[in-house]
């Protein structure tokens, strides 16, 4: 039995294939209000001692979003050195697979974000972050990591600036991917493996929020997703949503309109909501998130915070929470380290809640085979964080029409997974 689930009144997938459910009357973008809120979500739910320093830096984010020489800089290290733009790629041999016998069925094209340097999305809010904590005059970046992606990136731009680099990361993950922590320790940066707690990636950013809470007059906290509390969820977006501005440019290129379904993985939901950002009042293109289902959504064993979810607060913003009745966090679970987080950030909440955007799971068995699926057929090997959203074309695909295009966030390559891939789909493991 599948394991896709329902949310915000849609049926699944919508029986037209074209149908947006109408949601309430909010003007999308104004959000997150002065008080950092989306809706009911996010916020800052900090103590005193944290105030002060995040009210600097969101007057500081704020003044730079106008600032020619800030905006000058930002886009030369993003084409230079991140290697942006990247492709708007048109999947014909994954789009041939879902023909059907009496049409052409849809087209689908994958978003390269996996072809940035360092080999995902992270760089695009690492360069902006670290960037503006220059401008605060902070010497020391600190940085929490899953699959090793974010502290890749943040170290990269650090030895690129000559900026102290500390990156923490859950023991599990420190112990599974000692190919990253390898990279990371020859870009230079020191990474600290977290012991506490369930030893994941909830537990390396609450590492890392105290540690920026010991020293807020040197450190700058790089937070990698839309978490945290206001600014971190606007300025990642913000950062982030070159991916979405650049989608639709391309899109008008290559067929002179709009996508009709944008596809994107929901871990904390940083690459999603770049991707989603740009077309989020445009009430004609669907918004599909798909998060970990893990092991069945019934299990006990996922990371589904929008699908399976309550509201609470977790890391400073309120947001949808894995929780039990005492408002504790949920262990999880995912064959994705970058899934594996129980809460989402509260753009994505509050997505959900005005019904602009339908969320579902993907189970790590649908998610392997779609990594192998995307392997042969287009010769791309994809994160595992990514190959959830494309394991969701297997429901969507059928439903739709002749025609339609459909955008897939490619938000990461997949060399950081291959030890994982290797030892669940059977393959020689020569690591």
């Amino acid at each position: 039995m599948h394991t896709l689930t329902v949310l915000s009144g849609h049926l699944s997938p919508p029986s037209n294939g074209w149908f947006v459910k109408p949601y309430k009357s909010v003007a999308v973008k104004a959000f997150p209000d002065e008080f950092g809120k989306f809706g009911r979500f996010g916020g800052r739910f900090v103590p005193e001692v944290l105030v002060s320093a995040l009210t600097e830096l969101e007057s500081a984010f704020r003044s730079l979003a106008a600032n020619q020489e800030f905006q000058r800089k930002l886009s030369l290290i993003l084409r230079d050195y991140a290697g942006r733009e990247t492709p708007l790629y048109f999947a014909e041999n994954l789009s041939n697979k879902y023909k059907r016998s009496e049409g052409e069925g849809p087209k689908i094209y994958l978003k390269r974000e996996d072809l940035n340097h360092t080999g995902s999305h992270k760089i695009n809010n690492v360069v902006g972050q670290v960037l503006l904590a220059q401008t605060l005059g902070k010497k020391r970046i600190i940085a929490e990591t899953a699959s090793g992606q974010h502290g890749i990136a943040t170290a990269s731009l650090c030895a690129k600036l000559g900026m102290e680099c500390v990156v923490y990361m859950g023991a599990q993950d420190f112990k599974r991917d000692p190919l990253s922590i390898t990279k990371m320790h020859l870009l230079g940066a020191e990474v600290r493996p977290v012991h506490s707690g369930t030893t994941t990636l909830r537990d390396a950013v609450s590492e890392a929020i105290r540690d920026m809470v010991s020293d807020l007059d040197s450190t700058h906290y790089v937070i990698g997703s839309i978490i945290g509390p206001h600014p971190f969820p606007l300025m990642v977006r913000e950062f982030q949503a070159v991916i979405g501005r650049e989608t639709r440019r391309q899109a008008m290129e290559k067929w002179g309109g709009k996508p009709n379904v944008l596809v994107a993985c929901v871990g904390r939901g940083s690459s999603a909501i770049g991707l989603f950002h740009e077309f989020d009042r445009d009430e004609d293109v669907r918004l599909i998130g798909v998060e970990a289902a893990g092991q069945g959504l019934d299990s006990g064993r996922h990371s589904a915070a929008l699908v399976k979810g309550e509201v609470g607060v977790l890391h400073g913003a309120m947001s949808y929470l894995l929780q039990d009745d005492y408002g504790q966090t949920l262990q999880t679970h995912s064959i994705s380290p970058c899934m594996n987080y129980p809460g989402v950030g509260p753009e994505h909440s509050f997505l959900k809640d005005i019904g602009r955007a339908e969320y579902y799971g993907i189970t790590d068995h649908e998610a392997l085979q779609a990594f192998e699926r995307l392997a042969r057929l287009e010769g791309i090997v994809p994160g595992l964080e990514t190959s959830h959203a494309l394991a969701y074309l297997e429901l969507l695909c059928p439903e739709l029409p002749d025609g339609a295009r459909v955008v897939v966030n490619c938000n990461s390559e997949g060399t950081k997974d291959l030890q994982a891939v290797a030892r669940h789909l059977k393959y020689p493991n020569l690591f």
